[in-house]
């Protein structure tokens, strides 16, 4: 598949099985109501789990929320582009599938050029959930993916270079005073974020 397929498929309400920095994801238009809607129900994924957002520019975050605080500009600025995701509120027009129930999803700006610019090409901010089935192991090459998901899907962009493996993104909380509260560990440690200067607390 083309990367100009790959992005007719996120432009006409599709979705998409394509690589990231970490792993392989499933995805689709984030601002698509229908295909957030799809995506849950093609992975299994329980409504209490709000999907993920990749974005491929800090322009683009503004697709994503009206309220971008210092705290928030700071990780960016430390960790961005790259594996950690930020908890922010989210825009109230955004699907219910990307949001918990006050209203935030977590993003991040991606690292990888392929999805950077699906991103970019497409002008929208994607979904971006391991492409896997729920409770099933997240794959980092195209021969692991699961053919009962990716049949469910209008295409799989397979490029170069391929995700990495290893890790999922980290997922943080930003609070006030520079804290941050991990939500869920991954490539961007703990450590890691205290040298940046940041405060992790539980």
């Amino acid at each position: 598949m083309s990367e100009q397929e790959a992005v007719n498929i996120i432009k006409t309400g599709g979705v998409l099985v394509y690589p990231t920095e970490t792993l392989f994801a499933i995805g689709a238009d984030a601002s698509d109501e229908r295909a957030a809607n799809r995506v849950a129900r093609i992975k299994g994924r329980p409504v209490s789990k709000p999907l993920p957002l990749i974005i491929g520019s800090m322009e683009q975050l503004d697709l994503v929320t009206d309220f971008i605080s210092s705290e928030i500009l700071k990780l960016a600025k430390s960790f961005w582009p790259g594996p950690l995701s930020i908890l922010i509120k989210a825009r109230g027009e955004l699907p219910s599938a990307v949001k918990d129930s006050r209203g935030y999803t977590s993003v991040r700006w991606t690292d990888h050029p392929l999805a950077c610019a699906l991103c970019i090409k497409s002008r929208t901010a994607l979904i971006a959930t391991s492409a896997n089935m729920s409770g099933k192991q997240a794959v980092a090459k195209v021969e692991d993916l699961d053919n009962e998901l990716t049949v469910m899907a209008e295409g799989v962009f397979d490029g170069c270079p391929g995700p990495k493996g290893g890790s999922p993104s980290t997922v943080v909380e930003p609070l006030c005073g520079g804290k941050v509260r991990v939500l869920r560990d991954g490539v961007i440690s703990r450590k890691t974020l205290i040298r940046a200067g940041f405060a992790v607390v539980r």
